[in-house]
């Protein structure tokens, strides 16, 4: 008798950019409702979800390794345990893409929510799940997550959720933390894009060589399959809803003008895509397979 699959394959897909290699790993996904979207009516969110074929506002939640110069970076960690079962699963996808947690030289976030640097430690023990790792982040992202009169001013899910959860995984690397303001190159051929808005350090990562370039852009989308079209929409998690906007703006804007290629913590799995302009918004184009690498 033929057996029957049980479970999927493992969530690694490989990009070369250049000499670079780009891995990238899903984490594996969150399901929610559409009531936390801003400028758009919970059951037009949920008509056009629909339309797309989408299962509602389900989240890819993806990271990336990076392969440059002989050493290995990691961009994200993921949610750990922190959120809903079925994501959480960047470690057994390392294992499934031969990447060993300690040969892992740095971890660069875009910014510490939880499905962004829950997977930095164990909370139980307090171990670091990349011993070897200097963890890299802008400036801000630290000082607001531990800035107690922010904390105080938050909603109770907001600070369980975000500043405890922030404070608590990157507890084990305050000594081994290096934070950046502005454009800098923190890793070769890897250069920080301030995208500032969703959270007040939220960066973008600039992979270039070889005359090649992708721009790893964090949460300029959630919802992919609304905000690109309509970059107005925003979430409930921007911390400066306004500035969240514009920055998506003007991340699609140069993503088109540049033809770019993107990928996004949120872009659904690999999550390499291009953006076009059409009409007042943007539609974006996901990369195809390409078996070849």
């Amino acid at each position: 008798m033929v057996q029957v699959p049980t479970h999927q394959i493992p969530g690694v897909y490989h990009r070369r950019i250049g000499d670079i290699v780009v891995t990238a790993l899903s984490d594996g996904y969150l399901d929610g409702s559409c009531e936390v979207l801003r400028n758009i009516a919970p059951e037009e969110a949920e008509r056009r979800l629909a339309a797309a074929f989408r299962p509602g506002r389900r989240t890819a939640v993806n990271c990336f390794a990076i392969h440059s110069a002989g050493r290995l970076a990691l961009i994200e960690t993921g949610s750990g345990n922190y959120l809903l079962p079925t994501a959480g699963k960047l470690k057994q996808n390392l294992a499934a893409a031969g990447l060993d947690p300690a040969a892992i030289e740095a971890v660069m976030l875009t910014h510490m929510h939880p499905d962004h640097s829950a997977g930095l430690s164990d909370p139980a023990t307090g171990a670091r799940n990349f011993p070897n790792a200097e963890l890299i982040v802008h400036e801000n992202e630290p000082k607001h997550w531990h800035d107690d009169a922010a904390m105080e001013r938050a909603a109770e899910r907001a600070r369980k959720l975000y500043f405890q959860c922030a404070r608590e995984q990157v507890a084990p690397y305050l000594d081994r933390m290096r934070t950046f303001s502005g454009a800098t190159e923190v890793f070769p051929g890897v250069t920080t894009v301030p995208l500032h808005g969703h959270t007040p350090g939220h960066t973008g990562y600039l992979i270039s060589s070889g005359g090649q370039s992708l721009l790893i852009w964090g949460d300029i989308v959630h919802v992919p399959d609304i905000q690109v079209e309509h970059p107005e929409v925003a979430i409930e998690f921007d911390t400066d809803m306004p500035a969240a906007i514009a920055t998506r703006r003007r991340a699609l804007d140069m993503a088109a003008a540049d033809r770019l290629l993107i990928a996004g913590m949120h872009v659904h799995f690999p999550g390499f895509a291009h953006i076009l302009r059409r009409g007042d918004g943007y539609a974006l184009l996901q990369e195809p397979w390409d078996q070849a690498f």
